[in-house]
């Protein structure tokens, strides 16, 4: 995974990946498979502080950040 200068280092869960300047928790998600337009389910933590899924949209993404998706499934 080579970046450019315009990409920031993030890991999601654990793993590294680059993200674009200005790239938000609802692009995150959606590059995660998940819809942020039905958050029901998710949470997300970014540098261990869980982030208001009304605050998803603003939280723009910094170089370094560690942000944790969890979803909840049903089933047993």
């Amino acid at each position: 995974m080579s970046a450019t200068t315009n990409e920031l280092h993030v890991l999601i869960n654990g793993e590294g990946r680059t993200v674009q300047p200005g790239a938000t928790l609802p692009d995150v998600l959606r590059e995660q498979g998940l819809d942020p337009s039905h958050p029901r389910g998710i949470a997300v933590a970014v540098n261990d502080e869980v982030v208001r899924k009304q605050d998803w949209g603003v939280r723009a993404l910094r170089e370094g950040d560690r942000i944790e998706i969890v979803t909840a499934n049903a089933g047993g």
